[in-house]
């Protein structure tokens, strides 16, 4: 996912993005939404989230 995409999707949950990268934004939002906050974090392969909306660019 493009990072303006995630950018919208940071605003929805009033998170300001500033000058965040990918994976601090991406974690932001999972605290957000409530989950665990695992983006690139070497646990993708036993997470238990394969449905999550960041998988595909997750390590």
């Amino acid at each position: 996912m493009k990072l303006e995409e995630i950018k919208t999707i940071a605003k929805q949950h009033d998170i300001k993005a500033g000058k965040m990268k990918k994976a601090e934004l991406v974690r932001a939002i999972q605290q957000a939404e409530g989950n665990a906050q695992c983006f690139v974090t070497g646990t993708s392969s036993v997470c238990g989230q394969p449905g999550c909306l960041w998988r595909e660019d997750c390590d």
